[in-house]
Parts: structure tokens; C-alpha cells; sequence
């Protein structure tokens, strides 16, 4: 294509890909293939059959045939005419057709420097003979690419696999050399095209950033790969038609051509994927890491553990819900949605559970990615760990589902972490024992192979250690001391690294929450902890607890909620599990009503504000219920023995503790003395204002990532307890007789078998 001369003198005229109509007295009608417009007025009408391209303005005033307009009120009429983008110069003497300047000017460009721009040279280069160099060349050139054997204006890489070791050399190249470069696999059933890498501008991501995100995706094939010693992703069979690739092509030429000429737009940003069974199409966006290695700065996450965690005045913006939050669920989803692709996020896919109805909003996120796979075995588990969301709604539900599985990703060891090797007893005072957090029994450390074995991982106990064992610790924040203090990094990140010689640190997700803001997320830490530490203190003791006066809330959803569980045959009752720290506690309980086995499940609840609680309880009950909708079978799945267990033996008759103590009155939501607060912070200050009073410190470790931006902290309380079985001394027997419930502490051998298995 030859580039559009400027020799002649321009016209005037409506832009190509808009074609007038003029209906006398009603108006001028401008018809493109997106859309119709309607230019009204006597003037328009006047001038409109003259803007066909043939007249400059000279041309156009001598020609106008309306005494009732001047020289003066054609000029500014058309004037308003190009500020609205309608009509465009045209140069008379070019070789470009109107069809292409039509395209040009209908994507917002000038046609003539369009044209001239998509004349520019392009390199071609190929990755593992992605299909045979002669055909791509041919192909791109007749769909009118120029292309050379310099480095030209653009440089399209095909590849067979985004993930070939090749492309990091030709990243650094078009890094070092600051030229932009088009990715794409014209190969496959699956075509897959962009994005567009300009190392030119600062907030471009580079092609480390986009392999970060896919190698999260392929866990079986990162495992299979470091087994067997290999650098470049399985070579899995090409299947193509002669008509898929020539169509790639074509795109191909069109994405480039379009760079060329200067146009510019988000989904150049983007992976596009085109599904050739179905022809389905998606965007899958690409965003800059800023903690990347080649292109950020790999050592944000370490400077961002050294700071103090600092909270500020934060305004409730929303009370509905699952919490009260400085964003609405809406907002959440809207300025995070971009983390949601198989391809480029960190999320595949927010889906409805299948497996129960639609009145429990039960939505699911998949299993965490990035983690690392070791073997088959820990494939098949990881798979079947569902991160999920719940809520009142399925908005709600959706965004919890979000939060939840992003808050997790950031849980995820990646190696930038800050991390300091030492004993406890050469870092002193700083380092905290992990065991002050994890509250193991003696007794259970002493028979761990024992105990190991007949449960769950969930619940597994770990080794004595050792302060004079060499570990790797990470800074969490005292917002108690204003100090910082030292976790092992193990205890803190899901897959660090394991110091070789001494007994497993496992991290689990307790204290782990995600916020829409700093404040929101610590805040949310805090209630998981206060919830699971009354837990485990009503659950291992098998308190009897006062009913929730479920009626007394008067929520129009709850009542659809009771209507919902009827017809599944379960009956459903609350406890209040409220403890010494006095912020409202929750569990709801339901039994299928109609079978032997009851299959008990249990949903808990923390918040300050009690119809928080309660809605918490409830719809996290309404997560376990999909697990019982079916008959279990009586093999024991081993990944959930605890569960199983439970499930098949569990009554309220022989579990009495699970049915509300008849001789307390219910409680109602006046019994909580709740007094709203419009401040985040605020809520934040007063729960920790009784952890002080307990003789409890606050720990907060800040675990956001830069490339992700959803606040996510992991909050520590040495002390609280776990609800899973960890029956160290402490809280656990003396908070029940300073309330009253009991007259002595239970005795170790007493406490419930049956531990916690949510």
C-alpha cells in the first residue's frame, strides 16, 4: 500500500465510513456501520450535500446555495462539524482506496497518516518453527504488512507456546532497544494474539510479567518439567486447518497494521484468545508487575515488610453484606475483575457452586494458584481445594469469592519476601516462638506421628522447636509495641521454603483477609481470629451456649433462607458463642432432619455489629451445605477424614453441646449493646483496646502485593486460639471458667475428639 500524497489541496467532506442522508425539514441522517446520527437544523441540511469530498472551502462557499448563511456562519458550522469528529480533510492525489481510508477514519485517525504509517517496515521473527517462515511472510505481506530484515518499526514474534525460553532473549533485545514487539501463536486450536510489549513506556508490562501468570496455570506441567530437568514447557501436539492459520495471519496483520498506523487501545494490552471449535473470543489483560525481577523492582515486597503498619481514618462505604467495607461489593469486582483470566490473572474463573442450589450464593474461585506441585498426589489435593465466597446476595458472593482467592494468591511464597536466617536465640527479643501463635499441647507434639496419622492435614502437629534451631523469619508489624517483631517466614507464607533439620512450620490461612483498604483488611483478620478462638473455646469444651433469636433480626433473607433449608429437608438454629472479648459470635448449625445420618454442618460468624455476625454464620454454613446434599458413601474420602468422621457418626444426640442450652433465654440483638461506628479504624482500635486488656498483642503483616493492589494482611494474636485441635494451656481451659460456664478447666483428655474440620 502507497502512502497518501499531501501534494494536492485538501477537501472537505463527512469522514469515509459515514454516509448522508438528507430528509428535508427532519434532518440530515449519517449512517456507519456501528450507528445512525440525526444532525438537525436548516443549516445542516444546506451544507451536507456539499461535503462529499469534491470541494475545498473555497469550493464549498462558492457552491453554497442558501443567502440565509454567511461565509462567517458556514466557517463555524463547520467547525462544530470537525470538533465532533464527522468530517475530515482529503487529499485528492493518493493511491489509498476509500474503503481503507473509511477504516482508518471510522478508528479515530486522520486517514492520511494512517496510511502512511501502516507502510512502515516490520521484522518477523519465528519461535520453534511456530509454522513455516516462507508461508507467515507471504501472508503477511498480502494482507499488506512491509516487511525487512532490519529491525523495523514493529517486530511480530510467532511462537508455538507463550512460554518458549526464547522469547526471554527476544524481551531483552526489544528492552535493550526500547522497540515494541506483537506476540501471538497463529498455531493451535486456540489461536492466541497479542499483546503488544512496549518497553518505551514506564506501566508496559514485559513478556516476564505475562510468563509469571502462566507458569500459575500449568502447575502439572512446572511439576513434570523440574522432575525431569527441563527449561521449556512439553511440546504438546500442533493442531491446525490451512484456513485457522491463514485467518491468524490476517489478524495478525491487522493487529500490526493498526499499531502501525497509530491507533491505540486497551485490548492491545491483552492477550486475545480465539477458540476455533466455537468461535468464542476473549481478552485476557496484561498488566506490569512492579515487583518484576527484569522490568520492576524486585525488592518491594522486603521494603514494604521494614515499614510500620500504619492505619489511617477510613469511612464505612458500605454496611450491607458480609461486612461493613470502605468499597461496595460492586466496586470490589469492577476495579479488580482484571485479576480474573486462565491466562493472565490470578484467578481462573468465579463460578456458582454446582452442587447446591442458587438461594445458598454459594460462589467458587478455584484452587490457589502458584503453588508448587510435588507429585500427583499433592496435584489431586491441591485441585480439590476450592478457594469460595459467600453472601446474601450473589454480588456478594461473588466478591467474597474474589477476595478470597486473591488473598490467598498474596499468602503464597514467591521469594521476594523479607527473610532473616537466625536462632531465637541470636535474634532475642524480636524473634517470637512460633508456638506462642500455634498453641500446641506437649502431649500432642510427644504422640504427632500418632495423631498425624488418623487426621486430616488440616490438622497436623508439628515438632518440638528448638531455640537454637536456624530458621527464616519475616517481620510482622506490633501495632501494640509500635515495634517490629519476628514469625517464621514458614508460619507466614503458604510453600516457603523449609529449613532442612528441623520439625515443619505449616502456615495456614488464620488471620489471613483481604480488604478494600488497609483498615478494612486488618479489621477483617481480627474478627476471623476472635471467631475461631470462641470457637475452639465452646467447641473443645462442649459448652452448652444460649439459641440466637432468629426472629428478633428481622431480615426479609433470612426468612427465604429458613423457606430454602425446609425444602432440603434440614432443620437450622443459632448459637451466640460470644466470649470474654465481647464482640458478637455466632455458629449456625443444621442437621438433615429425615436421615440417620444427621450430617451435621456448622457455619461461624464474627463482627461487631451482631446482624453481621449472624449473616457471616449463616452463609458460611450455606459453603459446607453443597458437601451433604448427597448420601456420602461409606469409603472415607482420606482428604477430608475429619469431615467424613464427623458426618457419619455425629448426632445432636450424642453432641448435645450443638443444641441451644434451654435454660438461656435467646439471645436478641439488643443483648450486644451494639453502637455503630462510621470509622474502619475505630472498630480496629476498640477490639485492640480489649486485646490490650487481656494481655494479648497485636500483629499485623502487611502481605499485599504490588502487583495485585487488593490490600491483604495476615493478622497474628499470640494467644487466641485456632478452632482446629491445638490444646496448649492458655485460653482455652481458663476462659471458660472465668465466664462461667464451667466450674474447673476441662482436663486434657476430656476435650472433644472430634476437631474442627472446616
Amino acid at each position: 500500500m502507497t502512502a497518501v500524497s499531501r501534494a494536492a489541496a485538501p477537501t472537505i467532506g463527512f469522514k469515509r465510513h459515514l454516509r448522508a442522508e438528507v430528509v428535508a425539514g427532519d434532518a440530515v441522517y449519517l449512517f456507519s456501520e456501528r450507528k445512525v446520527m440525526a444532525l438537525e437544523g436548516a443549516s445542516i441540511e444546506s451544507v451536507a450535500p456539499l461535503l462529499d469530498g469534491t470541494r475545498d472551502m473555497e469550493a464549498l462557499l462558492r457552491d453554497m446555495d442558501d443567502p440565509a448563511m454567511s461565509p462567517i456562519q458556514i466557517s463555524r458550522l463547520i467547525g462544530r462539524l470537525a470538533e465532533a469528529g464527522l468530517i475530515a480533510m482529503r487529499y485528492q492525489d493518493r493511491s489509498a482506496d476509500d474503503p481503507t481510508c473509511a477504516y482508518w477514519e471510522a478508528s479515530g485517525l486522520d486517514a492520511a497518516a494512517a496510511v502512511e504509517g501502516s507502510c512502515a517496515p516490520v521484522s518477523l521473527l519465528t519461535v520453534e518453527a511456530a509454522l513455516d517462515r516462507p508461508t507467515a511472510m507471504e501472508a503477511l505481506q498480502a494482507a499488506g504488512l512491509t516487511l525487512t530484515h532490519h529491525d523495523g518499526a514493529l517486530s511480530i514474534v510467532l511462537c508455538n507456546d507463550y512460554l518458549a525460553p526464547e522469547l526471554k532473549e527476544i524481551d531483552a533485545a526489544h528492552r535493550a532497544s526500547g522497540r515494541a514487539w506483537l506476540l501471538a501463536r497463529p498455531v493451535g486450536e486456540r489461536v492466541w494474539i497479542g499483546p503488544v510489549f512496549e518497553p518505551q513506556r514506564e506501566d508496559s508490562p514485559c513478556w516476564h510479567c505475562l510468563a509469571h501468570r502462566l507458569w500459575a496455570h500449568r502447575p502439572a506441567e512446572a511439576h513434570v518439567q523440574t522432575v525431569l530437568g527441563r527449561c521449556r514447557p512439553v511440546r504438546r501436539p500442533i493442531t491446525t486447518l490451512r484456513a485457522l492459520e491463514a485467518a491468524a495471519l490476517n489478524l495478525i496483520a491487522l493487529e500490526a497494521m493498526k499499531w502501525l498506523a497509530g491507533r491505540r487501545y486497551a485490548a492491545q494490552r491483552c492477550v486475545w484468545t480465539f477458540d476455533s471449535a466455537d468461535l468464542d473470543g476473549r481478552l485476557h489483560e496484561v498488566r506490569r508487575r512492579p515487583q518484576c525481577p527484569s522490568c520492576g523492582n524486585p525488592t518491594l515486597m522486603r521494603l514494604q515488610a521494614r515499614r510500620p503498619v500504619i492505619l489511617t481514618e477510613r469511612l464505612k462505604r458500605s454496611q450491607s453484606g458480609g461486612g461493613h467495607r470502605s468499597l461496595t461489593a460492586d466496586q470490589i469486582i469492577e476495579r479488580y475483575s482484571h485479576l480474573v483470566s486462565p491466562i493472565s490473572g490470578v484467578v481462573k474463573e468465579i463460578r456458582r457452586d454446582p452442587r447446591g442450589p442458587d438461594f445458598l450464593n454459594v460462589f467458587q474461585s478455584g484452587p490457589p494458584l502458584g503453588t508448587a506441585a510435588r507429585g500427583v498426589k499433592h496435584l489431586r489435593e491441591s485441585m480439590r481445594f476450592q478457594n469460595g465466597g459467600k453472601g446474601i446476595t450473589p454480588v456478594h458472593a461473588q466478591a467474597s469469592a474474589l477476595c478470597e482467592a486473591l488473598e490467598r494468591h498474596c499468602a503464597m511464597y514467591q521469594g521476594d519476601e523479607e527473610r532473616i536466617v537466625g536462632s531465637m536465640r541470636s535474634l532475642g527479643e524480636r524473634a517470637i516462638h512460633p508456638n506462642a501463635c500455634q498453641l500446641y499441647h506437649d502431649r500432642q507434639i510427644a504422640d504427632r506421628h500418632h495423631w498425624n496419622a488418623k487426621h486430616s492435614w488440616l490438622q497436623f502437629v508439628t515438632g518440638k522447636i528448638d531455640e537454637g534451631m536456624r530458621l527464616s523469619w519475616t517481620p510482622v508489624w506490633s501495632m501494640t509495641a509500635q515495634t517490629h517483631k519476628l514469625l517464621p517466614t514458614e508460619m507466614l507464607y503458604f510453600g516457603a521454603p523449609h529449613t532442612p533439620g528441623t520439625p515443619m512450620i505449616r502456615a495456614d490461612s488464620n488471620g489471613n483477609a483481604a480488604g478494600s483498604s488497609l483498615e478494612d483488611a486488618v479489621l477483617q483478620g481480627l474478627f476471623e481470629l476472635i471467631e475461631r478462638d470462641a470457637v475452639a473455646i465452646w467447641w473443645y469444651n462442649r459448652t452448652r451456649q444460649p439459641a440466637v433469636d432468629l426472629d428478633a433480626f428481622h431480615e426479609p433473607w433470612l426468612d427465604d433462607l429458613r423457606t430454602g433449608y425446609a425444602e432440603l429437608k434440614r432443620e437450622l438454629w443459632v448459637l451466640d458463642l460470644t466470649a470474654d472479648l465481647g464482640v458478637p459470635v455466632m455458629a449456625a448449625v443444621s442437621r438433615h432432619s429425615q436421615r440417620p445420618r444427621q450430617q451435621i454442618t456448622l457455619g461461624f460468624g464474627a463482627h461487631c455489629d451482631p446482624r453481621v455476625a449472624l449473616r457471616r454464620a449463616l452463609t458460611e454454613m450455606n459453603q459446607v451445605i453443597p458437601c451433604v446434599l448427597d448420601e456420602p458413601s461409606s469409603e472415607v474420602d482420606s482428604a477430608d477424614i475429619d469431615a467424613e468422621r464427623w458426618w457419619s457418626f455425629a448426632t445432636t444426640e450424642n453432641q448435645p453441646y450443638l443444641v441451644p442450652d434451654a435454660s438461656t433465654r435467646p439471645r436478641k440483638p439488643s443483648d450486644y449493646h451494639y453502637v455503630p461506628c462510621e470509622d474502619l479504624r475505630g472498630d480496629v482500635e476498640t477490639i485492640h483496646s480489649r486485646l490490650r486488656d487481656a494481655g494479648l498483642e497485636l500483629l499485623v503483616l502487611d502481605q499485599t502485593r504490588p502487583d495485585i493492589e487488593l490490600p491483604v494482611v495476615k493478622v497474628i494474636v499470640p494467644g487466641l486460639r485456632h478452632f482446629w485441635a491445638r490444646f496448649a494451656p492458655g485460653r482455652l481451659y481458663d476462659v471458660p471458667v472465668q465466664l462461667g460456664r464451667l466450674n474447673a478447666p476441662t482436663a486434657y483428655e476430656d476435650l472433644n475428639p472430634f476437631p474442627i474440620f472446616i
